[in-house]
């Protein structure tokens, strides 16, 4: 047998291999375009309609299917009756219903070769119909937990009033119920009636996760007593419907301080070199996002200047009592203290300054943010502090949470 030579070889084979190298590169073009098309992509359909509520019969209705991804390359398909048949295409599209009820809304939306279709209902009224007022009732305590006056005429404003605690209690842990009442509400005109009273007490979460975070159901009824509500600002959403279908929102802020006393309780002495402390626990809330942010927390500390069993030697300052307030973060880091202030400035408020000393601490909301240079929120320490030998019979310490 004889075989071919080489050179007889790379020339048979050069076509074939140019055939490869076309056909590779032509199928490589195919694999790229289709990435390109989104095709290996998720395709989703999502669509919003305007108006979103309170619609009548003859009203137009704009149906917007822009944020369906991906974004370029589908193709879209609507059905607003319900036939299964396509009423009409586009990203966008207006349509009216001449009947009342509900109505029932799909968007398919395709690629080519996958597809995707979501589906909404809307509430359609007779033209005629009124749509309801919600309104929230205002309300507030006629005084704070120092009987002075509160005036407030746009918000709810309660306040936790504990001024007896145990020395065995040192923990804010105090809850209120809040009546939310919303019997001011119309129904619309004399033929309606209100069917639906929904309230959402977390309206920057949505819970029920339809997009939007006002429209939660947490309570249903024309009033309710909302109940172990911790120190806190909130804002509550109520949400009617009426007879017609027709809805309606209003809200308002909620907020809940708290003033907590303890009295007449013995401070130990420093006999051992290390000062003697005693710990009194509070929760601090600061959620930008939420909108709940205290305004400030304060700490007020009232004793006499010298116990009355205190004896020492002549000339000696020893019964001289210098007692102080320090504030911890739940890191137990130290963020502030009153330690720097002199005898002879100890008579904060009104003090009986021959007597008493009476010392302050008050930590402002910028200091629970949570950035670098402060503290954040969440659990606090107030503690009093006695570096003095001797031991004392403390008059009074008031720790205040102001939310408004």
């Amino acid at each position: 047998m004889k075989w071919p030579s080489s050179h007889t070889m790379k020339s048979a084979s050069l076509p074939i291999l140019l055939a490869s190298l076309m056909v590779f590169s032509s199928l490589a073009g195919c694999v790229f375009d289709e990435s390109e098309n989104g095709s290996n992509g998720e395709v989703l359909s999502v669509f919003n309609y305007s108006p979103s509520s309170n619609i009548r019969t003859g009203d137009v209705i704009v149906f917007d299917g822009s944020s369906s991804t991906p974004s370029n390359g589908l193709t879209y398909r609507w059905d607003f009756d319900q036939d299964g048949s396509i009423d009409e295409t586009g990203r966008s599209a207006e349509w009216q219903y001449d009947t009342a009820g509900t109505k029932v809304i799909e968007l398919t939306v395709s690629d080519g070769s996958k597809s995707s279709t979501q589906t909404k209902e809307l509430i359609v009224a007779e033209a005629t119909a009124v749509p309801p007022t919600a309104e929230i009732s205002q309300y507030a305590d006629d005084e704070d937990c120092a009987n002075d006056d509160l005036d407030e005429n746009t918000h709810i404003v309660l306040w936790i009033c504990e001024m007896d605690k145990s020395m065995t209690d040192r923990d804010i842990s105090a809850t209120t119920t809040v009546t939310l009442d919303a019997t001011p509400s119309e129904a619309g005109d004399s033929s309606q009636y209100i069917t639906e009273w929904n309230w959402d007490l977390d309206s920057g979460t949505d819970n029920d996760n339809d997009g939007d975070s006002e429209n939660d159901i947490d309570y249903s009824g024309e009033t309710i007593d909302w109940a172990n509500v911790a120190p806190g600002e909130y804002e509550i959403n109520l949400n009617i419907v009426n007879s017609a279908g027709m809805t309606d929102s209003d809200s308002i802020k909620v907020y809940v301080n708290y003033a907590g006393q303890w009295t007449d309780f013995e401070m130990g002495g420093n006999t051992s070199g290390n000062a003697q402390t005693l710990d009194f626990d509070m929760n601090i809330v600061y959620d930008k996002d939420k909108g709940n942010t205290i305004r400030k927390a304060v700490g007020e500390l009232t004793y006499p200047q010298q116990d009355d069993d205190c004896t020492s030697l002549p000339g000696s300052s020893n019964c001289r009592a210098k007692l102080d307030i320090y504030a911890f973060n739940e890191e137990d880091e130290e963020a502030s203290n009153s330690s720097e202030r002199t005898l002879d400035q100890r008579s904060d408020g009104e003090c009986d300054v021959d007597n008493n000393d009476c010392v302050h601490l008050t930590l402002s909301s910028y200091m629970f943010t949570d950035t670098e240079s402060t503290y954040g929120d969440g659990d606090w320490v107030f503690q009093i502090r006695n570096e003095k030998v001797n031991d004392l019979k403390v008059e009074s310490f008031v720790i205040l949470l102001h939310y408004r």
